[in-house]
């Protein structure tokens, strides 16, 4: 797909893009820019090979801008990712993209977008804009289920799973790489090394990148949310654990010394005068009875109950 940078995006040929002399953006598979490369009159040789782009980055050539983009589906952050590469010189860029997002993408922008002041840095700043529009939305969206498990772990927490706190914590993990690049990309193309942006347009690349610190620290901030309930999680497990083992050890308590008594009569002795004695089962009875009572009132004094 070929397009002129007008007030919109305006969709037009191939001849027209290497006519005219407004900046350009094109959208093509690996096979066309193998075919179409040399009529861009760019001086570099890129073979795209999907399978190698790893990350999100922009090296700086003699006469271009080269990168890659390794963007993490919203839909599974962890598993996807769709990637594709780029090319920038004076005159626009172009996307090298087997997979079709890219191609959406930028016939979104041509819907929804119209520029006073059209220019190649607007345009990159929308389609980068683009690439994090539901972040926010996903980082609520975490956020209220991380209050979710906080409040069930205080409730209940021997029946809360933790397996969903460690999927978002994953997803944070795979978002926060995928911004330090996308930071580092803004600020390369921000420092305009081979001026092919007008000085007055890189503040575009400056607010992306504000943008994205923003974005960074809402990453961090939920990172630390995960921790916490983890943390608590242990906690509440521990204090569980802790309440039966006051309860084993205040029964444990109380039985001690009605097993004494039990074994100390239990030896049937001859002359122990309380084997014959009339009152001596009644008073065994009532002195286990006491020490049940006042054992239990004991620990209720101490608050161990």
């Amino acid at each position: 797909m070929y397009y002129l940078i007008k007030s919109i995006l305006e969709e037009c040929s191939a001849e027209e893009v290497h006519k005219s002399d407004c900046q350009y953006v094109v959208v093509l598979t690996p096979e066309e820019w193998a075919k179409e490369q040399s009529s861009f009159d760019i001086g570099i040789e890129m073979d795209i090979n999907t399978d190698e782009i790893h990350n999100t980055k922009v090296e700086v050539n003699y006469d271009s801008l080269t990168g890659t983009f390794c963007v993490p589906s919203r839909r599974n952050i962890t598993e996807v990712s769709y990637k594709y590469a780029f090319v920038i010189d004076e005159k626009g860029i172009v996307f090298i993209d087997p997979s079709g997002v890219v191609d959406r993408m930028v016939k979104r922008i041509a819907r929804r977008k119209k520029w006073k002041i059209p220019c190649l840095e607007r345009f990159i700043y929308d389609f980068l804009e683009l690439i994090i529009a539901r972040d926010l939305s996903i980082m609520e969206k975490y956020d209220k289920e991380l209050d979710g498990f906080e409040d069930s772990i205080l409730e209940d927490a021997k029946n809360t799973d933790l397996e969903r706190v460690y999927e978002i914590r994953g997803d944070i993990r795979d978002l926060r790489i995928h911004y330090e690049q996308l930071i580092d990309l803004g600020q390369e193309l921000e420092e305009n090394e081979n001026n092919f942006f007008k000085n007055e347009n890189t503040r575009y690349f400056r607010l992306f990148i504000d943008r994205m610190s923003r974005l960074m620290d809402t990453a961090s901030s939920l990172r630390d949310h995960t921790v916490q309930i983890r943390d608590l999680y242990h906690s509440e497990m521990e204090i569980k654990q802790n309440r039966i083992m006051t309860l084993l050890t205040v029964v444990t308590t109380i039985f001690m010394p009605l097993t004494l008594i039990v074994g100390w009569y239990g030896m049937n002795f001859r002359y122990m005068p309380e084997l014959q004695s009339r009152w001596g089962y009644p008073v065994v009875i009532v002195v286990s009875l006491m020490i049940i009572v006042g054992s239990l009132l004991f620990f209720k004094k101490k608050k161990w109950l």
